[in-house]
């Protein structure tokens, strides 16, 4: 998708206005009145609302692989400390483009099936590095379960924080990012 500074400025207002209003109470006037241009122009930049859609999940889904890729590459080979990077990396991208997660958590559903397709490939690369840091915990015995349940619960988990979570409150992402880690492990270690 074109990667232009303008129509990544378009998209993060889009995504904005997804959060406050929702994909299907948005319309095509509210997005261009939002972003400073006349409907018309809108559609010199996206084809459709759907585009702009698939735009905002796209944007934050890379940014999602992008900085979880980068934590495990700084991270040690330790599986207690890959676990806890994933979940801080997870956290910070959070709160960081907190509007195209909320966006794509909630209104994935919206996308039309070719831009699910387009875009499974990015979902699936960033769980299965989820998976893969899963794996490794599960093999040295810091965790246990299955691995398909604890992933979902771990991301569930994260991901709810969206509604929750106050940055500016007392704990850290950090902070919360250890907490998670700690429930899951047994309290045996």
């Amino acid at each position: 998708m074109n990667a232009s500074p303008r129509r990544k400025e378009l998209t993060r207002l889009a995504a904005q206005l997804f959060v406050q209003e929702g994909f299907d109470r948005t319309t095509v006037r509210m997005l261009a009145q939002e972003m400073g241009i006349k409907s018309g122009s809108l559609f010199h930049h996206f084809k459709d609302k759907q585009e702009i859609l698939a735009a905002v999940i796209e944007e934050g889904t890379q940014n999602a692989l992008h900085i979880a890729r980068q934590t495990l590459e700084r991270s040690t080979p330790s599986p207690e400390d890959r676990l806890r990077a994933m979940a801080r990396a997870h956290l910070e991208t959070l709160f960081t483009d907190r509007n195209a997660h909320v966006v794509a958590l909630f209104e994935w559903r919206r996308l039309d099936a070719e831009s699910r397709a387009h875009l499974s490939h990015l979902r699936d690369a960033y769980e299965a590095l989820w998976v893969d840091v899963i794996d490794e915990a599960l093999e040295a015995d810091l965790i246990h379960g299955d691995r398909f349940l604890v992933s979902r619960f771990v991301l569930g988990a994260l991901n709810w924080t969206v509604r929750w979570y106050d940055p500016s409150g007392p704990r850290s992402p950090d902070d919360l990012a250890d907490e998670l880690v700690a429930m899951i492990m047994p309290q045996s270690r």
